[in-house]
């Protein structure tokens, strides 16, 4: 009979730098959300977009990074611009089109122009989604929703897998993530998704918003663990050092990437009857 890999036990050594990060980052993507004025929430998007470009570059693009992250960069903020003015539709295909002139661009200095296009739309769909969600009625609230979620998501999964441990989740390319540590991750994100209808005047039934929770959490982990796979093809065992005790941008953000997406279509779909 074949056993899964047991997890090894979590480095504890720089838990106080990654708190300290969170403490600092968290109160500035809330006030960006909560805002009233939309500047500050744009321009959040903006710089996350750049870093993100650069970071990619610098993983796909080792020999030309600074080109691919400036052609990546261009192509989604250009997207991000479009659709903060309510151009929805060019910006989608200031995406697109974007896409395959970065791959051009990597063509021409010898780089993986696949990489190049794959990294607009990587950074791009999400940034635009998150633009589009805060941009509907209620948006602010279910921006929140999205990062309470995805955050709940990646706390639970720590907690739960760091205290109960187990058979790993997929050892090829996350050897730290555990079953019980997904487990408890969906619970989190379920449990905080249905919280939030308690906060009025969010009108969202709480069975709805605790499946949209789960989604987003279930999300989250994939794109945590997509992150990782994309790392082990690179070669590189973090995208960026920006941010302290986790890594890069990417690394933080990987899971709200894929998470932001879902909770977009939730979003478009609500008229189907989810609100009280």
């Amino acid at each position: 009979m074949t056993f899964l890999p047991q997890a090894k036990r979590f480095d504890w050594s720089n838990l106080w730098i990654r708190v300290a990060s969170a403490a600092v980052l968290v109160p500035a993507v809330l006030w960006a959300v909560w805002t009233e004025a939309s500047w500050p929430f744009l321009l959040m998007v903006s710089i996350a977009a750049a870093l993100l470009a650069i970071e990619w570059g610098g993983m796909s693009a080792p020999r030309a990074p600074a080109r691919v992250s400036a052609a990546i960069t261009v192509a989604v903020l250009c997207g991000v611009f479009l659709a903060h003015d309510g151009q929805f539709p060019l910006g989608w295909a200031a995406v697109g089109v974007g896409a395959l002139l970065a791959a051009l661009i990597a063509r021409g200095i010898s780089e993986h122009p696949a990489d190049a296009a794959f990294g607009v739309v990587y950074v791009g769909a999400p940034c635009l989604c998150l633009i589009w969600v805060r941009s509907t009625p209620q948006g602010q609230w279910w921006t929140l929703m999205l990062f309470a979620v995805t955050w709940a998501a990646d706390i639970a999964a720590f907690g739960v897998g760091n205290a109960l441990k187990g058979p790993k989740l997929w050892p090829r390319f996350s050897p730290n993530k555990t079953w019980s540590g997904f487990v408890g991750g969906l619970i989190g994100a379920f449990a905080v998704g249905a919280l939030m209808t308690f906060a009025p005047p969010f009108r969202l039934n709480p069975v709805a918003a605790g499946v949209i929770g789960l989604l987003g959490g279930l999300a989250t982990m994939a794109g945590d663990l997509w992150e990782s796979m994309l790392k082990r093809r690179f070669g590189v065992k973090d995208s960026g050092d920006l941010i302290p005790g986790h890594g890069g941008l990417l690394d933080r953000v990987d899971g709200l990437m894929f998470a932001v997406v879902v909770v977009a279509a939730a979003r478009l779909v609500n008229h189907l009857g989810w609100d009280h």
